[in-house]
């Protein structure tokens, strides 16, 4: 489980680095790619892995979550295998869709982790694999600085496919079967529902900054994604065998879980893409962010990794000792006083390593106690497809975040006459008030966190004695 988490999101964050590049190699003079094109190499695996999650999730439950973690992961492989050979822009897009139903791997090993291990030790366990996730995202950014510099931006995906394929081989060989699953029908037609709901109203939040947010098309995107969710929740009000049982949804806990998801999905997601922006920014005569390379950028990173491998197991402890409500509001104003560092203490890279570090530290005691909740709180029977649902939603805040962070930093911005070789141009940047803004609302988002954690009910489990 903690290879795959470290490769899932090492890898997600590895092509960033390499975006340029891909766009400099599939542009020519007479059809040039544009950053409208460029944001579906995130947008599709991202759009895809959110509306799939809670089918794997069921799949999980029904059928058996190994057997739907090695399809995940094939699906995976697969994704990266072809994606390092594209010889379009629109065929490396298809290939992270393709990727993006792998993403499927993080509820699946979440509830694979809860049908594991006892019910005092499953908090510990995922803050690991937790921890390993945020690991494996600065790793990402760090080492595919370099990939990409050296070896050129397929190399991302080549070494991707040899880590998942040999992953995959391990985890066929030595991961236990687990419980065979229900082996109850899947209601595809409401499948089907959600994963179009979600995909349209994802859509619209990824277009939005490109092609205007009333513009016909994202209005429509948007309308019918909403009309498509709601037909999901009544149509699954009306079968016998829903996807997700909505009287689940009203079980304290789980309710408290999926809004927390939505809200610090939203701010650390404004957060992460602040940060890294804020620290490569160099807006002539008066500087506005560090002005780093995309090495040095990624480097800042680094101290937080070591911090979240230690933090994590011990944020899982605390829930496990004294239960989820303390370790999230814990985690919030961690988080809270991160972001607020921010606001007062950014002029230089050791400030934004030290705030960094906070922040995400904060994040990681957010995401223990939600996923630990869902675990915890739904009969055994659909771990995995809650699991699902909250992985959805908390990629969802996760896409409305940088939406929010992009649209601030377009308002509150100022406009540069810079020298280039070809001639005096004009550039657009954001100001410090766009920053404050993104970091006022970043912490509203961990205040109201802190509230829901407190209307949670906590519950603490007490160590098996042997007999």
């Amino acid at each position: 489980m903690v290879g795959v988490a470290l490769l899932l999101n090492y890898v997600e964050t590895m092509v960033i680095p390499g975006i340029p590049a891909i766009q400099s190699d599939f542009s020519t003079p007479a059809n040039p790619v544009s950053s409208s094109t460029m944001s579906w190499i995130t947008s599709a695996f991202l759009i895809v892995g959110s509306a799939v999650s809670p089918l794997f999730g069921k799949l999980g439950d029904s059928y058996g979550k190994k057997r739907m973690f090695l399809t995940a992961l094939a699906f995976y492989m697969a994704g990266v295998g072809i994606a390092g050979f594209s010889n379009s822009i629109y065929f490396l897009i298809a290939a992270r869709a393709i990727q993006g139903i792998g993403f499927a791997i993080v509820p699946l090993a979440l509830a694979i982790i809860a049908e594991t291990f006892p019910k005092e030790r499953i908090a510990t366990a995922q803050g690991v694999v937790s921890a390993t996730f945020a690991i494996g995202a600065a790793l990402g950014l760090i080492i595919g600085s370099y990939v990409v510099q050296d070896l050129g931006w397929p190399w991302a995906f080549h070494s991707a496919f040899i880590l998942s394929a040999v992953l995959f081989v391990v985890i066929a060989m030595f991961l236990p079967t687990g419980t065979p699953g229900t082996k109850m029908k899947v209601d595809y037609e409401s499948v089907l529902l959600l994963m179009a709901g979600v995909t349209l109203v994802l859509l619209y939040l990824t277009e939005g900054p490109y092609e205007g947010w009333t513009s016909a098309f994202n209005v429509l995107a948007l309308v019918a994604g909403i009309g498509l969710t709601v037909g999901f929740f009544v149509a699954e009000s009306r079968k016998t065998n829903p996807l997700i049982p909505l009287h689940l949804l009203r079980i304290r806990n789980v309710l408290v879980a999926n809004l927390t998801g939505i809200l610090s999905g939203m701010g650390m997601f404004m957060l992460f893409f602040a940060v890294i922006y804020y620290a490569e920014l160099q807006s002539p005569p008066a500087p506005t962010g560090l002005g780093l390379d995309v090495i040095s950028a990624g480097l800042s990173l680094a101290p937080a990794t070591v911090l979240m491998l230690v933090g994590g197991p011990g944020l899982g402890r605390l829930v496990q000792v004294r239960g989820p409500k303390p370790a999230m509001v814990l985690g919030g104003l961690i988080a809270i006083t991160g972001f607020t560092l921010f606001i007062f203490n950014r002029a230089t890279t050791t400030d934004v390593v030290v705030d960094t570090a906070i922040s995400m530290i904060g994040a990681v005691g957010i995401i223990i106690p939600i996923v630990n909740m869902i675990s915890v709180s739904l009969p055994d029977e659909t771990v995995a497809t809650g699991l699902g649902l909250n992985t959805m939603l908390r990629n969802m805040g996760g896409a409305i975040g940088p939406v929010i962070a992009t649209t601030l930093m377009s308002t509150y911005a100022v406009t540069r006459i810079i020298s280039t070789p070809a001639g005096p141009l004009s550039m657009s940047f954001p100001t410090p008030t766009a920053f404050d803004y993104i970091f006022y609302l970043a912490i509203a988002c961990m205040v109201a966190v802190v509230v829901l954690a407190l209307a949670g009910k906590n519950y603490v489990f007490k160590k098996r004695t042997q007999a």
